[in-house]
């Protein structure tokens, strides 16, 4: 079987900066606030789990987004080598202004429920729902979905792979 990339999606530069930078500076800001003047107890420690989270979370939306997505005939899978779906096992996939969607993304649904999993500002997935998108171009996630619908749209027909 063929495993030539038919398309990728790469998590934009200056998004991946700014959506970081947010969160480190809320992180940042939360724990500010609940040491220079200490509140309560019950929110001093809200405010610094609030604040650790949001750090922990910029942390691993950097991780996360150095990696790519791609799609081959097979699989989309992740430049790190995590398979997120296989392609006979897509069932639709949705672009929709009221999908549950990340932003500049789509929404996939698969036959076969997997594992939970989260690639912060790249993907995630929630038994038989897969989000892609985030702090990617909406171009990019575009193209894919189509090539991914026509996958599926000749797969249903009969027609074989793209």
């Amino acid at each position: 079987m063929n495993d030539e990339i038919l398309a990728t999606i790469d998590a934009s530069g200056p998004r991946r900066i700014m959506a970081t930078t947010m969160l480190f500076v809320v992180g940042a800001l939360a724990i500010y606030v609940a040491l220079s003047r200490p509140p309560a107890l019950h929110w001093l420690v809200f405010l610094l789990g609030i604040g650790g989270f949001s750090i922990w979370l910029g942390v691993r939306l950097w991780q996360a987004t150095t990696h790519r997505i791609e799609l081959t005939e097979r699989e989309l899978r992740s430049s790190d080598g995590a398979v997120i779906a296989e392609v006979a096992d897509v069932v639709a996939v949705d672009r929709g202004v009221f999908a549950f969607k990340p932003s500049n993304g789509f929404l996939i649904r698969t036959a076969v429920k997997g594992p939970r999993s989260w690639r912060p500002g790249l993907w995630w997935r929630m038994g038989h729902r897969i989000g892609i998108g985030g702090v990617t171009p909406g171009a990019q996630s575009k193209s894919m979905a189509e090539i991914l619908a026509i996958m599926i749209a000749r797969r249903d027909a009969g027609q074989g792979n793209v």
